[in-house]
């Protein structure tokens, strides 16, 4: 049996219960927002504010040290007593524009990005700075809606927003994406270099799902669009949220139809080239080849097939 890589993944992990009826209740973030149990995570230009020291933590304020007229989010409660943070305790994003995200914190280094750094976060961080961004993102791009063009307004907490001339909520969406461990009869993988990246940058290969398409086709059809190579019968190994700005990662494992050549053709817009390694051949290459960061599902698949951990190169 295949056990899934979900909960090794650094995004994937989460000790926070998201109290879904909690947001139904009116006025409910006044409320948190007057309790000094509650504790605020800070988003400032998709980065949250974090401790001093070592190890790396969010800087949980309380509503009274948070500028006022911030846009909020409950992301709900804590399952369990963590660090000085009791089971129950609520916790809410605060979305701070350039003023007020200069005026709390002017340091830069203060302002972590979860794309490099949430694996040095605990499962209780990762969890809030996933969810924080997640929905701040979603906020960001629907501030009219994209039925009516009329202005949507926050409601449940943070959770909906309504079309404030139709009275109808707008979710909020995730973009499902695909990413696929390629292995050939020799079980060697396939690596590709994206043209937006640095030259010595190779990561597996990705696409979003297309609209009526299952998860299974998109691995099928975005590998042979970037690769021209043929696979057949994928397999789930896992899956992690990517809130930059809104995907979900899901991972499987595809073998090259034996029927079919191995050679790589990269599509020349999105892959710049593709290699083939052995693991002995990537582990030679680490001086020469930048992997994937350590928060990324694709490191953890690379991890998984290699058998063990790589060491950081970057």
């Amino acid at each position: 049996m295949v056990m899934s890589l979900t909960h090794k993944l650094p995004l994937s992990r989460t000790r926070l219960d998201r109290d879904a009826e909690a947001r139904k209740i009116p006025g409910y973030l006044d409320q948190l927002w007057a309790d000094a149990n509650t504790r605020v995570v800070l988003l400032w230009r998709g980065e949250a504010l974090v401790t001093t020291g070592s190890p790396t933590m969010l800087d949980l304020r309380t509503p009274n040290e948070v500028p006022s007229w911030v846009e909020r989010i409950y992301l709900g409660h804590t399952v369990e007593d963590i660090r000085t943070h009791q089971r129950g305790t609520k916790i809410v994003a605060a979305i701070l524009d350039d003023d007020q995200g200069r005026a709390v914190e002017p340091d830069l280094g203060l302002w972590m990005s979860a794309r490099t750094m949430a694996h040095a976060l605990d499962d209780l961080d990762a969890g809030i700075i996933v969810a924080a961004l997640a929905m701040a993102n979603w906020h960001a791009s629907h501030a009219f809606s994209p039925v009516t063009g009329s202005v949507a307004t926050a409601d449940q907490a943070g959770w909906t927003r309504v079309d404030q001339s139709t009275g109808s909520a707008l979710f909020p969406r995730t973009d499902a994406a695909i990413i696929a461990l390629v292995t050939d009869g020799e079980d060697r993988i396939v690596l590709g270099s994206n043209a937006l990246w640095e030259s010595r940058r190779y990561s597996l290969l990705a696409g979003f799902v297309e609209p009526g398409e299952s998860l299974e086709a998109a691995v099928i059809r975005e590998v042979w669009e970037e690769s021209g190579l043929v696979v057949t019968d994928p397999v789930y190994m896992g899956s992690q949220p990517w809130p930059f700005p809104a995907s979900l990662m899901v991972g499987f494992r595809a073998q090259v139809d034996p029927t079919h050549s191995t050679e790589v053709t990269p599509d020349g817009t999105e892959i710049v080239d593709l290699r083939w390694f052995s693991r002995e051949e990537l582990r030679a290459s680490l001086g020469e080849v930048m992997l994937p960061g350590r928060p990324s599902i694709a490191r953890a698949m690379i991890e998984e097939w290699m058998g063990e951990a790589l060491p950081d190169h970057e």
